[in-house]
């Protein structure tokens, strides 16, 4: 099996060879993973990654016809200003995904399973409205919200056609729900004005052959029977830490979706003792090993984290998912 091959298996919940590795160790690591490994990239070889996260394509908003209305980020830009308004780009401008193909290129060279971001519907508008704004406007302007997630549903089908038409394996929709406790909303607004916009573009990404996926932080167990109506087929991270037991996941879940995590940035990785960390792992591996699970990170590994950190968690990682 090439890692394409392995991850497609893992999800689909058919038998695979050996389970699929990856982690989100850039970003905050990225100059540390250089300067001890030459390139984050030669890191992600020696542990024989099997998936990419992918970065590019169109940035979804116009702000400089945003910024025109009222300012960002301030309680004087509220849904209602902007509900009919340009605010979108166009994502049928091929040239903004060059660099996405180029990335692209690269790790199907080396058999990777990719998947692409995007942003969700919630998660978006926080960039516009603030996340405090936002949850406010849920209760003042639910329906001009409605009408705003509706027009992203749109954008983020064409995206989602161009990235797939250049070969990406999933779209991956980044839409944080949860606290560290519940959820931010109630689940009655997230099934009125989330589900049926998410649902809508969930549908069409398989309708085109390819793999959809979630992030949301934090506890979504109150939506977790919406999340599988979905029919999503990967979550992340599925998070433990947050009341997020493996035990539900594993029992009422897991022959529904597969989940993208299992390495705690939270509590584990660059936190615990080595020895603890190790626990940890094996811990993790012991409940998950062989199910639809793709190792990975619970988020990006956070600065504290340690390149000989690191290194020891993945020594590990590598060898549990051989044995």
């Amino acid at each position: 099996m090439n890692s394409t091959e392995r991850v497609r298996a893992a999800i689909l919940g058919l038998p695979y060879d050996r389970q699929p590795i990856y982690g989100w160790v850039a970003a905050n690591l990225t100059n540390e993973i250089t300067a001890h490994w030459g390139s984050v990239g030669a890191f992600e070889d020696k542990y024989e990654f099997d998936i990419a996260h992918l970065f590019g394509g169109p940035g979804v908003f116009r702000m400089d016809v945003i910024s025109a209305i009222a300012p960002p980020e301030s309680e004087d830009l509220t849904p209602d200003l902007i509900v009919d308004q340009p605010i979108f780009t166009d994502p049928n401008c091929l040239a903004d995904y060059e660099n996405l193909a180029a990335t692209l290129a690269y790790h199907k060279e080396r058999g990777r399973f990719c998947y692409v971001q995007t942003p969700g519907f919630f998660e978006n508008f926080n960039g516009i409205f603030g996340i405090e704004n936002h949850l406010m406007w849920l209760a003042l302007y639910p329906d001009a919200l409605d009408e705003l997630y509706r027009r992203q549903a749109e954008w983020t089908i064409q995206f989602a056609d161009h990235c797939i038409d250049m070969g990406i394996d999933m779209i991956h929709i980044s839409d944080d729900w949860g606290a560290q406790k519940d959820l931010m909303f109630s689940p009655e607004l997230w099934w009125r004005i989330i589900y049926p916009h998410f649902k809508r573009v969930v549908d069409h990404v398989h309708a085109r052959g390819a793999f959809c996926s979630l992030h949301s932080d934090g506890c979504v167990m109150k939506v977790a029977d919406g999340i599988a109506k979905l029919g999503l087929d990967v979550v992340h991270p599925w998070q433990e830490r947050a009341g997020m037991d493996y035990d539900v996941y594993l029992e009422k879940y897991s022959d529904q979706f597969a989940i993208l995590g299992g390495i705690c940035v939270q509590y584990a990785i660059g936190l615990m003792p080595r020895d603890e960390l190790e626990q940890e792992i094996r811990r993790v591996f012991g409940k998950l090993k062989g199910k639809r699970w793709l190792v990975c990170t619970t988020h990006f590994v956070q600065s504290h984290c340690s390149v000989e950190d690191l290194e020891f968690a993945y020594d590990l990682i590598y060898q549990l998912a051989r044995e």
